[in-house]
């Protein structure tokens, strides 16, 4: 399967933005859809743990429960798609012993032979100066960022989002007796034909303010 070109990727990347208003007539097709939910699982992550799940809320009525703990943005209730990604709290050894026993499921590799893996893995998530939600935090902004540019490959639109009240989300859906607190929203479907930002400018600092070569 020949890759996209550079001009492809950067098409796509341009006719990105992050939407306002989603047309709520329109849905993403399944076929699509499962695409996109396997980018979120095939996202990568610090030590591969993916301390993370991704919660997609079909429930019009809970969406709409939701909206004003959004400030209110619409695209919570118009878009095909509302996906609350948060984070494993607390993460701890149970959760990196889950994932050694995943590996050893898929590779095959015995236990013992994964000891040493673990006593890295276990030092780093052991570590005083380590704060494990952060952490987290941060590996599912990764994921969010491949989501983005996955729906952007497919033609897809999507909108991330920080302005909600995760505490408050995290009681409406239950989080918390799942093992789990939201860190992030992004939304997704099929632009609104009067979005008023969708034809405009993309507002970036010059190429050479933003990447520096050091030779």
């Amino acid at each position: 399967m020949a890759p996209a070109t550079p001009d492809q990727l950067l098409q796509q990347l341009q006719w990105r933005y992050a939407v306002k208003r989603f047309d709520p007539d329109r849905k993403i097709p399944a076929e699509t859809w499962a695409a996109l939910e396997q980018s979120l699982v095939l996202s990568p992550s610090s030590f591969g743990l993916q301390p993370w799940k991704f919660f997609v809320i079909e429930n019009p009525e809970l969406r709409r429960k939701l909206l004003p703990l959004t400030w209110n943005q619409s695209q919570v209730v118009d878009a095909s798609h509302l996906i609350v990604m948060a984070v494993r709290e607390p993460f701890g050894m149970h959760d990196i012993d889950r994932h050694l026993a995943r590996i050893a499921e898929v590779t095959g590799t015995p236990a013992e032979r994964l000891a040493g893996y673990r006593r890295t893995v276990s030092g780093f998530i052991n570590d005083p100066n380590f704060d494990p939600t952060d952490w987290a935090k941060l590996q599912v902004y990764l994921a969010l960022g491949v989501f983005l540019a996955s729906a952007a490959l497919l033609g897809i639109d999507a909108c991330p989002m920080e302005g909600f009240q995760p505490r408050a989300y995290d009681e409406a859906l239950g989080l918390a007796e799942k093992g789990y607190a939201s860190a992030v929203l992004v939304t997704a479907g099929y632009r609104a034909a009067d979005d008023r930002y969708a034809n405009g400018p993309k507002i970036r600092y010059p190429t050479d303010e933003v990447v520096e070569r050091i030779r």
